[in-house]
């Protein structure tokens, strides 16, 4: 039985308020040299006019030793609040799932900001473990994903660091949906109830029973010409895009589908985008379900957020993020190239 969007939500919720069993062991491990640059990691509140301000994760360039896991992400250390290395610096913007937050894919992050990005996660308000107050208010996520772009270039402290020119954005699940939108993208409203009238027990479907959208949920989107490259995995909602209404998005586009997913089901996702946009750089993944593409689950989360680490017994999760991360870094460098 697939869980609902509150039970995903309780569970995230968990696992953060949870003590990272693994940082005790990791803080006192070297960082490693050489081969890598290490990788700071700083929160900050972002202002958002009068609604709530949107907490994002940055991960960066560094030249200060990594030295422990941030809470949540207690795999991989960093250096938190290190100073910035580096100028001119390429940024990638992340838009998590459902009821996510910021970290999901912190080790796709990590490995952007080694191979010298600024990787700059939000946690969607309204949207997220703790709030599903707007989790069908799909027009607002690709709006907060300007208003982070616009803080990064204009308003962090580390703005000047940043090349205005080399702006990219990567998404899974409704997060995979919301960089389409935000790059140029639109649904066409019409196609939903038709589907769901179909497709009843789809997740989707189910998440739009509970929590209706607002009048406006589907309306007056928010493009930003500045993302220059977008990676989308597993996008929600892709029977609900056309050709016509992804005309706007000309943009090189990188997108995945698992072949199994459960919870976004073929063909009416990622295959249904790959239709219009058959150009994509497309990539199907042999075994893999829905939550494959979130960070390897660690020894707390494989206990207590089973769910999330049901990978098919027969696929290797941590081998295919280092595939997926070295081809989401790849297609990043090859489309976010120096003037």
């Amino acid at each position: 039985m697939r869980p609902s969007f509150a039970v995903l939500a309780l569970a995230l919720a968990a696992l953060l308020s949870a003590p990272a069993l693994a940082a005790q062991a990791q803080s006192a491990a070297p960082a490693v040299r050489g081969m890598t640059t290490d990788v700071g990691f700083k929160v900050v509140m972002v202002p958002d006019g009068p609604g709530a301000p949107i907490k994002v994760g940055i991960w960066y360039p560094t030249d200060t030793p990594a030295t422990a896991p941030a809470r949540g992400m207690d795999d991989l250390p960093v250096a938190a609040d290190a100073p910035i290395a580096g100028d001119r610096l390429p940024l990638v913007v992340m838009s998590h799932g459902n009821g996510g937050w910021f970290g999901g894919h912190y080790d796709t992050a990590i490995a952007l900001a080694k191979a010298g990005f600024v990787v700059a996660a939000l946690t969607h308000t309204g949207d997220n473990y703790e709030d599903q107050s707007r989790a069908t208010d799909m027009a607002n996520r690709p709006r907060q994903i300007h208003v982070l772009i616009d803080y990064m270039l204009k308003d962090w402290n580390d703005h000047d660091r940043l090349d205005v020119d080399r702006v990219g954005a990567f998404g899974f699940s409704s997060g995979g949906f919301t960089v389409l939108a935000a790059a140029g993208g639109e649904l066409d409203g019409t196609r939903l109830q038709p589907h769901c009238r179909d497709h009843p027990t789809h997740y989707d479907c189910q998440l739009m029973l509970r929590a209706p959208p607002s009048p406006g949920a589907f309306a007056g989107w928010v493009h930003d010409a500045r993302i220059k490259a977008v990676v989308s995995a597993a996008p929600a909602l892709g029977y609900a895009f056309k050709a016509e209404t992804l005309k706007g998005l000309r943009q090189p586009v990188q997108l995945w589908r698992a072949e199994d997913d459960e919870i976004l089901p073929d063909p009416f996702h990622a295959s249904a985008v790959h239709a219009s946009l058959p150009n994509a750089d497309y990539h199907v993944v042999a075994k893999a379900r829905h939550f494959d593409f979130l960070t390897p689950c660690n020894a707390y989360a494989r206990k207590n957020l089973a769910f999330l680490c049901n990978s098919d017994p027969g696929f290797d999760r941590a081998a295919f993020h280092k595939d997926f991360n070295a081809a989401v870094t790849a297609f990043f460098k090859a489309n976010l190239t120096k003037p």
